[in-house]
């Protein structure tokens, strides 16, 4: 089984930054992709960013609303992704979730990830 724990949301103003981070357990595995979604209320789930997994740290690709602010990494030893968010819109409130996808390459769709976290909520003040 594996367990993703989202952590680093909370309340910031327009234009402010957050980090948030998903901490994988269990039997993770070394190679599989981690993708970062959000539901905003009313909305459906909408694919954020998300990294593969190689040796030389992973691919990675985001949603269009969000390249040039938003950045996805890994820490592999920390079995640990991270979304270091900068330039916050009011648009970007939603749950943001973490999940485990593919392996050795990435998806946008949520069908394609079978383990989620609880998430972890982000609001934007205008």
């Amino acid at each position: 089984q594996v367990q993703l724990v989202e952590s680093g949301g909370g309340l910031v103003q327009a234009g402010g930054s957050l980090r948030l981070s998903c901490a994988a357990s269990g039997r993770t595995g070394s190679s599989y992709a981690i993708g970062w979604f959000r539901q905003a209320p009313g909305k459906e789930r909408e694919f954020v960013a998300a990294i593969s997994w190689n040796w030389s740290g992973g691919n990675t690709g985001y949603a269009d609303s969000v390249k040039g602010r938003f950045t996805i990494s890994r820490d592999n030893v920390k079995n640990t992704v991270y979304l270091q968010m900068n330039s916050l819109k009011p648009e970007d409130t939603a749950v943001y979730y973490c999940a485990r996808g593919p392996r050795y390459t990435y998806s946008d769709s949520p069908d394609e990830y079978n383990y989620w976290g609880q998430g972890t909520q982000v609001t934007v003040s205008s």
